[in-house]
């Protein structure tokens, strides 16, 4: 493969590459790259979202270079204030190691184990003394804090900053330095991050870092990013029915942001699934062949072959139609409960006869029966709705 193709793979689904002319003359240079990303041990799942990164970082192992993935147990007790509007609580010490040992388990499901450095920053971190951070410390200026969307916003605001969370973007750029990372890997939210990794590399003499940043995947919805918080999520440790039935209920114009950021297929053959679509192929068959690459990937090409069948069997007999209708409702942060979602969708003329097809065991959510008339659905979820023989919709709860 010629560094053009190397290129090519590298900037497939990228958002941005800084500074890409950097990234070509140290591919010149024919060395394998450290290439660092990192992850704090948050919660003790990944889901799809996560994995975007971890493509990426596959695609790097695969054209030869380091592959680094680094576990911020110690970054994890600070809390990430990426994105949040308030202090976000650091978990405890035991939260973390258990937490990171579960991803020790899931990455490497899309890592090769044997090309992989696994490193934990409190191994360099637990070592620093006071004096060693507040020299650290001194490597940046609350001005340049501020600049950071979520921190000016709180300050302008009038919101609270703790002096810690000043701290973790210091820490992850000094992993960088520690790690000697020719390139960075992070979500676009992460970009201000990323940037401290450059500023500290050539504090302490190294050349910057390149930062190549990752889209933000949507969840179900199609509209927020994937969260467990927001009930629109696809763990990898989901069981691989559950897990081919929430890609199945995706929109079709989904699909395809699926197919670029998860998928290992060549882009070659996606544009021909594209083009197959355009073509009149069923995009519902297109769909099944994402969804079966991916619980291929997390459990095996068995477990993806019966989840496949297990939904055709579901909806077999036409029972799903082609065409479905997608519906977007408007919600509130506590949800909305079932019989009220079923009449703002337009799938039945009231709440009342909402309740009553619920009882009547009218009502599946993704093929599965509904019995229960007071289900709450989480704002975020998505699902294919069905009342009755005929009434179908794909629903968003906004």
């Amino acid at each position: 493969m010629s560094q053009l193709d190397d290129l090519q793979q590298i900037r497939r689904g990228a958002e941005e590459i800084l500074v890409e002319a950097a990234l070509v003359k140290r591919l010149d240079e024919g060395r394998p790259l450290r290439v660092k990303a990192g992850f704090d041990p948050t919660a003790p799942d990944l889901h799809l979202g996560h994995t975007v990164l971890l493509n990426k970082l596959r695609q790097f192992q695969e054209l030869g270079h380091e592959a680094i993935f680094l576990i911020g147990d110690f970054t994890g007790m600070i809390g990430d204030p990426t994105g949040k509007n308030v202090t976000r609580k650091p978990l405890s010490r035991d939260e973390v190691l258990e937490n990171a040992r579960s991803y020790e388990k899931q990455i490497f499901k899309i890592l090769d184990p044997e090309k992989t450095q696994v490193v934990f920053n409190s191994s360099w971190m637990g070592e620093m003394s006071a004096a060693d951070l507040i020299q650290l410390a001194a490597k940046h200026t609350v001005a340049r804090m501020l600049e950071r969307d979520d921190f000016n916003k709180r300050y302008t605001g009038g919101q609270p900053i703790a002096v810690h969370e000043f701290l973790y973007p210091l820490v992850q750029g000094y992993d960088s330095v520690a790690l000697r990372a020719d390139v960075e890997l992070g979500g676009t939210d992460q970009k201000f991050n990323l940037l401290v990794g450059r500023q500290l590399q050539e504090s302490y003499g190294q050349a910057p870092q390149i930062v190549l940043t990752m889209p933000i995947l949507e969840g179900l919805d199609g509209v927020q990013k994937m969260s467990k918080s927001l009930g629109n999520y696809i763990g990898i440790a989901e069981a691989p029915e559950d897990m081919f039935g929430k890609l199945m209920s995706i929109s079709d114009d989904l699909m395809w942001r699926y197919f670029e950021l998860l998928s290992f297929r060549p882009i070659a053959e996606i544009e021909a699934l594209k083009a197959g679509m355009h073509g009149g192929r069923n995009p519902r068959d297109i769909k099944f062949e994402l969804g079966h690459e991916l619980v291929a990937r997390f459990h095996s090409p068995g477990a993806a072959d019966r989840a496949r069948q297990q939904f055709i069997a579901r909806f077999q007999k036409g029972a799903l139609p082609e065409d479905i209708p997608e519906v977007r409702v408007a919600g509130e942060s506590g949800g909305m409960a079932l019989a009220n979602l079923l009449k703002q969708a337009g799938l039945t003329a009231s709440t009342s006869e909402a309740l009553r097809m619920i009882r009547q065991g009218a009502v599946r959510i993704d093929g599965e029966r509904v019995e229960d008339a007071g289900l709450v659905l989480p704002a975020g979820s998505t699902g294919v709705y069905q009342v009755g023989k005929r009434r179908f919709a794909r629903i968003s709860l906004s």
